[in-house]
């Protein structure tokens, strides 16, 4: 029995972290993904030229994230259930990005559509 229970402990724990790596790996991507889309935002005196080779090198950084959370993922989430947490954890990041970084106010009607966008993601998860 409490090799059982060994056993049983140990599968948590894996699954856990099967479960939360991909989280944590989109997060870091949509982080680097923000701001090769959103950054140069901050410097419009800068020449296009330069604007598009850093936001490609940071997407590159991007990928290196992106890429291994959607291999490490699919093996517990189907593609849709990791692309809705993806578009999720897209918006969180960007709401503090915008609000942070670019120092945009934060809307009530952004609040509205990103919570029926969140709401979207108990339809993808729901056992039907």
């Amino acid at each position: 029995m409490a090799e059982i229970a060994k056993i049983r402990k140990a599968f948590f724990k894996v699954s856990a972290v099967k479960a939360l790596l991909p989280v944590l790996l989109l997060t870091i991507s949509n982080v680097f993904m923000t701001f090769a889309w959103y950054g140069h935002l901050k410097y419009k005196s800068s020449p296009l030229w330069i604007a598009i080779i850093v936001s490609w090198l940071i997407a590159f950084a991007e990928y290196c994230f992106q890429v291994p959370a959607n291999r490490i993922g699919h093996a517990t989430f189907t593609v849709a259930q990791l692309k809705t947490m993806q578009e999720v954890i897209t918006l969180v990041v960007f709401a503090a990005f915008s609000i942070l970084y670019l120092r945009e106010d934060f809307k009530w009607n952004y609040l509205v559509g990103f919570a029926l966008i969140v709401l979207a993601v108990f339809f993808v998860f729901k056992k039907w």
